[in-house]
């Protein structure tokens, strides 16, 4: 018998009257109660099923909320088959273009001509003005579609062609598309009715003015990336400069330490050259032991002034090395460090500093919270992998305070490590850069640390770097004073302009409310204009930031990251730029743990409450659409889907402050590596060794292995040419061929060698970003979605846990009263 309408809806409210326990035939005011309130149960009291009902429904809400995204992707997915047909056929055209022939043309008929006095500003002049006749030629909606479609189209050919042309190709489609935006946004959307709208209204120009700037000067910044090579070292070693290591240390335990120590001892470097400092701020006794025992100097002071910056500037006045290597406590430098980092100070004697990565070998809280570790590059990806050779390409690269050489005379010229700011190491290759001195980058992993652990130690590591980047800016403005050329003013200015994110990105979270609450026009123009505009210059900024930085920085991450320290980060930078002095520097914890998951509802405060009102603003969007503003249906639809993006936003953000566990003091560290196991009876068993740390190491043997648990071994590792041995048990052992092993006590040279073999290896690090995804900026957008979905369904069932124990707790209470 086919199933009618009219029998579905009789299965359908019998299933919701079983499942919400009512009879078919209650009162409608039974079954809104029995939303929220679920049958008394004997022992239970009016808290406990209102708890459960809170729950059903926000569980439906969640399943409702997915649900919806997901025909929505699937609509939507749907609509674009002509987009993805037009995509295709655009792919297949890029290989037929010969960019190398161009380039080669350009090279031979441009390079004269520009090569000229004077020419090179004369083009830039001409190219601007073609680009300012562009953006601020009114179109019609037709033309200003019409120019949508065609940049789209150029971009899609450009972003599979090879080559720096076509990147500044793609970075030139995208400021043009920025700068119509731009222009109509000055000219033709500024007129309000009130004086909220006004203040509203110019309150988002100004945020949106703030990114256009970072958006000009960042594609100047990163327009041709210099990948500075390896410089060879001139003469014998006995002709090497002398070299001074420091790592300065405050409170962090000796086991993080330790390896970085016994790394810098083991530098591939003439031993009567290289001297190693333990710079130890805590003043502590074990220190001064492990200090003696490896052979190395332990350095305190009286006084902790000045913190880092003042520990380093005591080490400069009773030491003598020409160069100064220094590295944080935790970052474990390679043994090809030096060898690979001395030559361009040899080369260029100008040459006052030279920086290489931050790597990290543990995952950071978004890293480890969201599960994108080694999948998704980190937050510091794009900074080390593309910022900083485009600022060497402007002899604009800035110290990073760790995992770098610096030149003794021109620091001491400078006074030393910079102590005006709690951002020392900025500010102090600023003032040498303004001494007309100049500085390298190279982008080789050569030295690998920890990550911050937890999100509330994370944030408040970007706080301090926030409030110093506006320290500096007030007090040593880049565009102010004696010494730097435009274009190390841009990149100086850039990257304190960067940390002034907090204000926009609020405004971005929040400006839909206006029109959603209030009704009120901040942005005075119609619905469909304001796509047409809008939506090129989104998606131009797409197109060429995934082609530009996708291997560094995966699209619509940067959203996530500031969305998590906007709140943070908005009031430090401001204060900063009022008084400058205010603010203290915080040691960063490193070497942690985190015995048990747990959300950090302290730190998610701010955006929790962001995700209230937006979804309190979705909801009467929804009342807006369907009874209030059906006249103004696109402007509804617009303003619910910039909400409905910020709330998966904000669901990322909530699951970056769910912590997961941590329990691992010493981080294994994936490889791929040859190992040999020696047995008591003689037996030589060969294996690949697939993790390790100071504390042991995982292999990967045949089936069937003859070992067991608590037996021991001794462990050959390789060393160059030469195959170390260490003492070892054996911790785990499984049928798969899995060995798990313990090491034993090992002696100060086995301790060496033992870094020497791993963390400290010539190529450890070389091919650590293979396993990165390859960024697709629609895929990026589901990845988030995805993240948002999850990150909603973390918090509903802390939420909930947290409100039963809560509960739980006041029921013996009240049945006490």
């Amino acid at each position: 018998m086919p199933t009618t309408p009219t029998s579905f809806l009789r299965r359908l409210q019998a299933w919701w009257a079983h499942l919400l326990e009512v009879p078919s035939d209650a009162p409608l005011r039974l079954w809104l109660w029995r939303l929220l309130v679920r049958p008394a149960v004997p022992g239970d009291s009016i808290w406990a099923s209102l708890a459960s009902g809170a729950y059903r429904l926000l569980g439906a809400v969640a399943w409702l909320l997915t649900s919806s995204i997901k025909l929505t992707a699937r609509l939507l997915y749907a609509a674009a088959w002509p987009v993805r047909l037009a995509m295709r056929w655009l792919d297949k055209l890029a290989p037929h273009i010969n960019v190398t022939a161009s380039g080669r043309l350009a090279d031979r008929y441009l390079g004269p001509v520009l090569a000229l006095p004077g020419a090179r500003w004369i083009a830039l002049g001409l190219g601007t003005l073609a680009a300012i006749l562009v953006m601020t030629t009114p179109f019609t909606w037709f033309g200003q579609t019409l120019f949508m479609v065609l940049a789209w189209a150029l971009a899609m050919v450009l972003r599979r062609l090879p080559g720096q042309y076509p990147t500044l190709m793609l970075a030139t489609l995208s400021l043009l598309a920025m700068g119509r935006y731009a222009w109509w946004r000055l000219t033709s959307s500024l007129e309000f009715e009130s004086p909220m709208e006004y203040l509203l209204g110019y309150g988002l120009l100004l945020a949106e003015a703030y990114t256009w700037l970072v958006v000009v000067f960042g594609f100047i910044q990163t327009a041709w990336p210099l990948q500075r090579p390896t410089a060879p070292l001139v003469g014998t070693p006995q002709e090497w400069p002398s070299v001074d290591v420091f790592i300065p240390t405050y409170n962090e335990p000796l086991s993080v330490v330790r390896a970085t120590v016994l790394a810098a001892l083991a530098l591939d470097w003439p031993a009567d050259k290289l001297n190693v400092f333990i710079l130890d701020d805590g003043k502590r006794e074990e220190f001064r032991e492990f200090a003696e025992s490896v052979g190395v100097r332990h350095i305190t002071r009286t006084n902790n002034r000045h913190a880092k910056a003042g520990n380093l500037n005591h080490a400069l006045e009773i030491t003598h090395g020409e160069l100064i290597a220094i590295f944080d406590c935790d970052h474990i430098p390679t043994e090809s460090f030096l060898t690979s980092a001395v030559g361009w100070f040899q080369h260029d004697p100008k040459c006052a500093m030279l920086q290489t990565p931050h790597h990290f070998f543990s995952p950071d809280p978004f890293e480890r919270n969201l599960g994108t570790f080694r999948r998704v590059p980190n937050e510091g990806a794009l900074f080390y992998g593309l910022i900083q050779d485009g600022n060497d390409f402007w002899n604009a690269t800035f110290f990073c305070g760790s995992c770098a050489v610096i030149r003794r005379a021109p620091l001491m010229e400078v006074g030393g490590i910079a102590v005006e700011t709690v951002t020392e190491d900025a500010h102090t290759a600023l003032k040498l850069h303004r001494r007309g001195y100049t500085t390298a980058y190279m982008n080789r992993t050569l030295a690998a640390g920890l990550a911050t652990e937890s999100l509330s130690a994370h944030v408040g590591q970007r706080i301090r770097w926030a409030r110093g980047m506006a320290q500096i800016f007030r007090t040593d403005n880049p565009f102010l004073g004696k010494g730097l050329t435009l274009w190390q003013r841009i990149c100086y200015s850039n990257a304190m302009l960067h940390f002034f994110f907090g204000l926009p990105r609020l405004v971005f979270l929040t400006a839909p409310m206006a029109f959603l609450f209030f009704e009120w026009h901040i942005i005075n123009a119609g619905a469909i204009m304001i796509a047409l505009y809008v939506f090129p210059y989104i998606l131009q900024s797409n197109i060429a930031n995934a082609h530009v930085q996708g291997e560094y920085r995966h699209s619509f991450w940067a959203e996530v990251y500031e969305t998590v320290l906007a709140w943070y980060v908005a009031w430090p930078t401001t204060v900063a730029l009022i008084n400058p002095r205010i603010g203290t520097f915080n040691v960063t914890a490193k070497g942690g743990l985190v015995a048990q998951p747990y959300f950090d509802w302290g730190i998610s405060r701010p955006y929790t409450i962001l995700v209230l009102l937006n979804f309190l603003a979705f909801g009467v969007g929804l009342g807006r659409l369907f009874f209030w503003n059906t006249h103004e249906t696109a402007t509804v639809l617009l303003n619910l889907l910039w909400t409905a993006y910020s709330i998966l936003i904000l669901g990322a953000a909530l699951g970056v402050a769910a912590e997961s566990r941590q329990v691992r003091r010493m981080h294994r560290v994936n490889t791929r590596m040859p190992a040999t196991l020696f047995l008591d009876d003689g037996q030589v068993l060969r294996a690949q060794c697939v993790d390790f740390s100071m504390t042991g190491v995982g292999l990967h043997m045949a089936a069937g292995t003859p070992l067991v648990a608590g037996q021991k071994v001794h462990l050959g590792l390789w060393r160059g040419q030469m195959e170390c041995v260490f003492p070892a048990t054996v911790a785990l052992q499984r049928h798969s061929g899995e060995v798990g092993l313990e090491f034993d006590p090992l002696d100060t040279q086995q301790q060496i060698d033992l870094v020497q073999c791993t963390f400290a290896r010539k190529d450890v690090w070389r091919d650590w970003n293979e396993s990165h995804d390859t960024d697709r900026p629609l895929q990026g957008l589901q990845e988030i979605a995805e993240l948002g979905v999850r990150g909603y369904r973390t918090f509903g069932h802390t939420l909930a846990t947290d409100a039963r124990s809560f509960l739980t707790r006041l029921m013996p209470r009240s049945r006490t009263l």
